[in-house]
This record gives structure tokens, C-alpha cells and sequence, in this order.
């Protein structure tokens, strides 16, 4: 299953964009946001279910986010 979810905002700059899924990063001001949204995005997504999470963005004209979900469930390697 794939789901793309498209914004017209300001973009990613590129000096912030390997940064964007960790835990605690925000460009928001101090006291306004808690850095977590997308880390929780990327465990949810890519940990808990063995998806991927990635992004296309270009400053100035927004940022397309890519949800991949695996149908069948995550992938578990037989022992």
C-alpha cells in the first residue's frame, strides 16, 4: 500500500533534511513543538511494520511525503 500525502508549504531545506526523522529535531520556536511527529512517523512506519517513509521536497513549493506499507504485514525472516 502506498500513500502520498502532498503540501504546498515552504519545503525542506537541504541542510535539514538528513535530520527530519530524529528524535527531538524541530524548526519550530522553543516551547512550540516537541520534534516528535515524524520520529514517531518512522517507528510506526518503518520499525513497527517494516515499511518506508520517505520524501521529495523542494524549497519554496513543498514537500511530498511517501508512505510504503507492506500488504502481508512485516516481513519476518524464518530461524
Amino acid at each position: 500500500m502506498v500513500i502520498t500525502i502532498v503540501d504546498t508549504g515552504q519545503g525542506i531545506p537541504e541542510g535539514i533534511r538528513t535530520r527530519i526523522f530524529d528524535p527531538f529535531f524541530t524548526t519550530k520556536d522553543v516551547g512550540k513543538g516537541s520534534g516528535q511527529g515524524l520520529a514517531i512517523a518512522w517507528s510506526i512506519v518503518v520499525d513497527k511494520h517494516g515499511g518506508h517513509l520517505s520524501f521529495d521536497s523542494e524549497v519554496g513549493e513543498g514537500t511530498t511525503f511517501v508512505v510504503r506499507l507492506p500488504i502481508r504485514g512485516r516481513h519476518v525472516e524464518a530461524a
